[in-house]
């Protein structure tokens, strides 16, 4: 009879023998969607917005009422002494007052603190476009130096056994030592450079995981098209007020003229009512009084009007920063235009004219070494110009597609369905 624990151990052992498969590649927009699902920033953004929202409700209403209760005219001394129902001006009375704070400055700040809700929704948008932005500068990096990697791998693959075989043509007498020193030199030379892509791949994933966690150990999906943005670039200074960055701003000048119009309505006092019950002894007959109260606003010109004058310079600069910020905007999205619009046309060249050629000009050196008329210094020389080729062909494609990304994701309602695989 089979052994039960035996039979179990050499399952389990099977069980785990079998290859662990690794996890889907991780496309750019997963990465963006983990990112935006885990930014504490847009949730600290919305629960700005939401507060503010709470506070417009309540900056529409009229203050609570105070609740008054007094003892007045209290004898001290003689037969009444400390008395409150024996002297005829004793009055224990309760009192109730309500501030009537104008329509217009509630209406005010209301509108002020709606505004603060428009300047946090805004701010939650800005947040989410930043965080699919750096998301995408970080994937992108990651993606091109797997790239490089691939080429350093396959080119020192190649190295190897061009190693080996300098070696066994300088044992059968047919190379120099020579030659074998510089095969080998030039191997170690490509496993450095190998373990210093390894190490910046390391340092990348580490970066990628600020935005997106665990998630950044998986590799990156195959690149997606970054030859076409998703907006037209003839709309750019039509469009760009719609961008979050350029929102945030206007939302800083509508927020100013909130304060102004607030500072405006406080220069008229507000009206408060009392309503006082007063009782008196039982001999004595009880009392009602109704009072009225404002503010004497009899500094006005040095307070509340230097108030006014203060939320109208505040409003100036908020307009000068948000006229300063277009332009500043503008220039770094023109500038982003030129890199990505540069970077490809360099890609074109790369593609079409100097990877064929350094393609070719190894052929011919292999070739050649291997007819006789050529050296193995030769077939080394036209390798390194092919990976460096290669290499500064990837360093191009990731400046066009972190320009790219730049330009892409700048406002997330506008490019929600950009990212995506073909």
């Amino acid at each position: 009879m089979r052994n039960p624990v035996r039979y179990g151990g050499w399952v389990l052992l099977a069980c785990l023998s079998l290859p662990v498969w690794a996890a889907d590649p991780l496309t750019l927009a997963e990465a963006q969607r983990i990112a935006a699902s885990r930014a504490p920033q847009i949730q600290a953004s919305l629960a700005q917005e939401r507060s503010a929202q709470e506070m417009a409700v309540a900056a529409g209403q009229f203050p609570d009422p105070v609740l008054k209760l007094g003892v007045n005219n209290v004898p001290v001394s003689g037969e009444a002494g400390w008395s409150v129902v024996q002297e005829s001006m004793t009055m224990r009375s309760v009192a109730l007052m309500q501030e009537f704070t104008r329509a217009d400055k509630r209406a005010a700040r209301t509108e002020r603190a709606l505004r603060e809700a428009d300047l946090a929704r805004v701010s939650a948008s800005e947040a989410l476009a930043e965080v699919r932005r750096e998301t995408a500068l970080g994937w992108f990096e990651l993606a091109h130096q797997r790239d490089i990697l691939q080429l350093i791998d396959k080119q020192l693959a190649e190295l190897e056994v061009q190693t080996q075989a300098s070696e066994a043509g300088w044992r059968s007498g047919r190379g120099s030592e020579a030659e074998v020193f510089a095969a080998r030199l030039a191997t170690e030379r490509m496993r450095d450079q190998q373990a210093q892509t390894r190490r910046d791949i390391a340092m990348t994933r580490e970066r990628l995981a600020r935005w997106i966690g665990a998630e950044a150990q998986r590799d990156p999906a195959s690149l997606p098209p970054t030859d076409k943005l998703g907006w037209q670039v003839e709309t750019l200074d039509q469009d760009v007020s719609m961008h979050p960055t350029l929102s945030a701003a206007h939302g800083q000048v509508a927020l100013a003229e909130a304060d102004a119009k607030l500072a405006r309505a406080n220069r008229k006092p507000d009206v408060s009512v009392e309503l006082m019950y007063s009782m008196r002894g039982p001999d004595y007959a009880n009392m009602v009084s109704l009072n009225l109260s404002m503010p004497l606003p009899w500094d006005r010109a040095h307070r509340q009007d230097r108030e006014v004058s203060a939320k109208a310079a505040q409003l100036e600069e908020a307009q000068a920063r948000q006229d300063d910020a277009r332009r500043a905007y503008l220039a770094m999205l023109r500038e982003n235009l030129a890199a990505w619009q540069s970077s490809r046309a360099r890609l074109v060249q790369y593609d079409e004219t100097l990877i064929p050629l350094a393609t070719r000009q190894t052929a011919a050196a292999l070739a050649a070494y291997r007819a006789g008329s050529g050296t193995l210094g030769g077939v080394l020389e036209a390798r390194r110009m092919a990976l460096d080729t290669g290499i500064e062909r990837q360093r191009i494609a990731l400046e066009a597609d972190k320009a790219w990304a730049q330009l892409e994701f700048l406002n997330p309602q506008k490019d929600a369905g950009q990212g995506e695989q073909p």
